[in-house]
């Protein structure tokens, strides 16, 4: 951290008009991409969390969550979020349910697992046409995702969290609840020192809502903007025109290290896999991302475990095609 804060520091410094350039492209892509997306699930998901709307809605399909994802009702609609919305909407959603009591901590990891990802929006419009420049179809860059997904949720629930059932109860949308447990029958953790007055009007909710996503989106911004200057400083003092620095580039900062290796000199063999696994990887800028809107009593190894278990999956399935 230290080593990184002083680099962009120096870099700033010594070169600042590509410093800037490097930091308007990343607030480009904060306030052109992220704000438009994320900021409307976050204000209405928050919404719906706070009126206990979410039973309501899924809890009728509860026997199929049950048996075929191993998650409670609760559970169900933080992985809906994360497979439409992207990075980071799984993660935080997963956060906030188990923040407002809806599900335990072993389940709210479990879901850290698969149900943060790309959303359909970035695969379709960024990585399919942008990057990719329409060589491989929509549904085939879909399908290779989701099984590797489907692989990494079969893995972390029969071998890693193998112990667990899943229980839905009145006052929780669901729980994890077995041996090894350590959330069953402990505390809840408080919510937010600012939601912990009772809601007595609409207003009240939708101001709390507003709020919080707005506070959500003004860090992912400054995540954004730091990355994208890390980015900067890199491409400027290492020589990354080789397959193993458009790589480190896509692993920093996944929008603009597409881009950048989506122009390289490479051979597609190479091109179409290292996107693809970037992809399911998400990045060391998604990484931080997902840590900044996590509970902090929310264990972080699962979910890095499961996003380079992800990318390894993912360049497996391509090999085998090939």
């Amino acid at each position: 951290m230290l080593f990184a804060v002083v680099f962009m520091l120096l870099f700033l410094l010594r070169f600042p008009s590509q410093a800037l350039d490097a930091s308007r492209d990343g607030m480009k892509l904060w306030l052109n991409t992220l704000i438009p997306t994320l900021l409307p699930f976050l204000i209405l998901t928050g919404i719906i969390l706070r009126t206990g709307g979410v039973e309501k809605l899924l809890s009728p399909f509860s026997p199929v969550w049950r048996h075929v994802f191993g998650l409670s009702s609760s559970g169900a609609y933080a992985l809906l979020l994360g497979l439409l919305c992207g990075y980071p909407m799984g993660a935080k959603i997963a956060s906030d349910l188990y923040t407002h009591g809806k599900i335990g901590r072993q389940e709210a990891e479990y879901l850290l697992t698969f149900s943060n990802n790309a959303s359909p929006a970035f695969l379709t419009t960024y990585l399919a046409h942008v990057c990719l420049k329409g060589r491989v179809s929509m549904a085939e860059i879909a399908a290779v995702l989701l099984v590797s997904d489907c692989i990494c949720m079969v893995f972390f629930r029969f071998f890693v969290f193998r112990n667990r059932t899943v229980t839905e109860s009145s006052s929780a949308g669901g729980d994890f609840a077995g041996q090894g447990d350590e959330s069953a029958g402990a505390a809840r953790p408080k919510p937010p020192k600012k939601e912990t007055s009772p809601v007595s009007s609409l207003g009240t909710v939708l101001d709390v809502s507003i709020m919080n996503g707005f506070e959500t989106i003004t860090r992912l911004g400054g995540y954004i903007l730091l990355f994208s200057i890390l980015s900067a400083g890199a491409r400027r003092f290492w020589n990354v025109e080789s397959a193993a620095g458009y790589l480190l580039l896509g692993s920093l900062e996944i929008t603009t290290g597409l881009h950048q290796l989506a122009d390289a000199s490479l051979p597609w063999s190479f091109l179409y896999p290292a996107s693809m696994m970037l992809t399911a990887f998400g990045g060391f800028c998604i990484l931080a991302q997902t840590r900044s809107v996590l509970n902090r009593e929310l264990s972080f190894r699962p979910y890095l475990s499961a996003k380079c278990l992800n990318a390894c999956v993912t360049g497996g399935i391509l090999f085998l095609l090939a």
